[in-house]
């Protein structure tokens, strides 16, 4: 009896150690695109905090970094992948994500509001709402970060 207790002990271990490890391998391309989109961005702009990186996946991939300067104002830096130009503007120039979902909850009525992140699609910085609407279907409503007008839906996924 103790044998099957330690095997089963041992193989719970290996399955642990396994998943932990596939985790680690899985994060890497990520953290390596945040490591080369912090130094573009650290070219342009000293950026004294880092509160948020996300890649954006539209027409193109997108890095996105939302932190703070050195002289301590929320800025977004938005870099292309294929062009590595990099785009900077303050928070309080745009609109903010609250703003961004009272633009969609002006038109739609949305069951649940799923995500609601920063991209760029032709250098246009864009927000990206994700949400279910009522008969439980996929919707993405794409406001200007600048001027908070619509531009695109993707509908009825």
């Amino acid at each position: 009896m103790k044998k099957w207790i330690i095997f089963s002990v041992l193989f719970v271990l290996v399955v642990v150690g396994l998943l932990i490890n596939v985790y680690f391998k899985s994060v890497d391309p990520v953290n390596a695109a945040e490591k080369k989109a912090v130094a573009l961005a650290n070219k342009e702009i000293s950026l004294k905090e880092i509160e948020d990186f996300h890649i954006y996946n539209g027409i193109e991939t997108v890095n996105v970094i939302e932190g703070k300067s050195m002289k301590g104002e929320k800025v977004i830096v938005w870099i292309p992948e294929k062009s590595k130009q990099v785009f900077v503007k303050k928070a309080k120039d745009g609109l903010s994500k609250e703003e961004a979902i009272q633009k969609l909850l002006q038109e739609k009525s949305p069951k649940k509001i799923i995500s609601v992140r920063l991209g760029m699609e032709k250098n246009i910085p864009l927000w990206e709402i994700y949400y279910r609407s009522d008969n439980n279907l996929i919707n993405y409503y794409y406001v200007h970060f600048d001027t908070g007008e619509w531009l695109k839906k993707i509908e009825n996924l």
